[in-house]
């Protein structure tokens, strides 16, 4: 393999040994999806009963190759952060989206994964380093930093070792740090979602039950065009668009408080109301914020009265209501 595992790590991380047994299986589970045998049933068609009865057939055979969602155990309810494409701020916003929900209820306990496998962002805004521990039932145990556990692939290799996976083991790893992590009981688990349409945004929404998806993106048409294909994925998997996070919407000069709208104005917005969802909030493009990121320091926690940390509250308020909505 190309990555060089942390040596104290070595024995509790099993993601690297699948693939001589498995280099034939789909991603999903071990499972392999059904043989077409009788081609002369989809060579010629027929009508009325016997078309419908081939039809359900197929879908029975497309069904046995799909995973069955499982839900984490001891997770009450999963929040995909998301975006159609990268350098939209979407990890920043996860981060800070975690932080905002315990901020708004300190009774939730609230956990964080990274599922960006190639580009694990969390131990850098988290301030977190180091290998996780291992409990009886060799479940990892995630590393805490503001009340919030969290979980990433950044925590299992060297800090500055490339990952380069085909597709394969990718998936595997996905499945580990879903299956293989003792989250102890959480109200909320966010997710960092890798940026795209792939097969890990496909291989989470098929394994596990997820209570709604947040959508972030700026408001230049670029990245509008991607975070729609994003929100389409998702309504195509089942899985309830919360919402859109117009991120770097406005930028304020420091000196004169003049406001500019470097990447366009109300992008975002347009766009929600396009797609029938909800705008959850706008959040500035403001030096504090990148500051803070590049310290570990989130800004809900490192400067809580700003507005910038009150934007990602109302944020965070945004997506419990609508999960709220949802579960009417």
């Amino acid at each position: 393999m190309m990555v060089q595992l942390n040596n104290s790590y070595r024995k509790c991380l099993q993601i690297y040994t699948f693939v001589s047994d498995n280099i034939s299986t789909p991603f999903w589970h071990g499972r392999h999806l059904p043989l077409l045998q009788h081609k002369h049933e989809i060579r010629f068609k027929t009508s009325g009963a016997g078309e419908r009865t081939l039809q359900e057939r197929q879908r029975q055979h497309m069904a046995r190759g799909l995973p069955k969602q499982k839900p984490i155990p001891g997770v009450k309810e999963v929040i995909v952060v998301a975006s159609g494409k990268g350098g939209v701020g979407k990890s920043t916003t996860a981060v800070n989206l975690a932080l905002g929900l315990i901020a708004n209820d300190q009774s939730k306990s609230v956990g964080l994964l990274d599922a960006d496998v190639y580009g694990p962002s969390v131990p850098k805004l988290m301030n977190l380093k180091g290998n996780p521990e291992l409990t009886e039932n060799n479940l990892m145990r995630p590393l805490v930093n503001f009340g919030i556990p969290c979980m990433s692939m950044g925590f299992l290799v060297e800090e500055f070792a490339p990952i380069v996976w085909r597709g394969l083991m990718v998936m595997s790893a996905i499945e580990k740090l879903l299956r293989q992590v003792d989250w102890g009981h959480l109200d909320y688990l966010v997710i960092d979602m890798p940026p795209g349409t792939g097969d890990v945004q496909l291989s989470i929404t098929q394994n596990i039950p997820i209570a709604g998806a947040v959508i972030v993106s700026t408001p230049q048409d670029i990245a509008l065009l991607d975070a729609r294909r994003g929100a389409e994925m998702f309504r195509k998997v089942n899985v309830p668009v919360l919402g859109l996070v117009q991120n770097m919407s406005v930028f304020q000069c420091p000196k004169c408080n003049h406001q500019t709208h470097i990447f366009g104005s109300d992008g975002a917005k347009e766009l929600a109301h396009t797609l029938d969802v909800e705008l959850l909030g706008d959040i500035p493009l403001h030096l504090k914020i990148r500051e803070t990121s590049d310290k570990g320091q989130p800004v809900v926690v490192s400067s809580p009265d700003s507005p910038e940390a009150d934007a990602y509250r109302n944020v965070a308020a945004a997506v419990i209501r609508r999960l709220a909505e949802l579960s009417r």
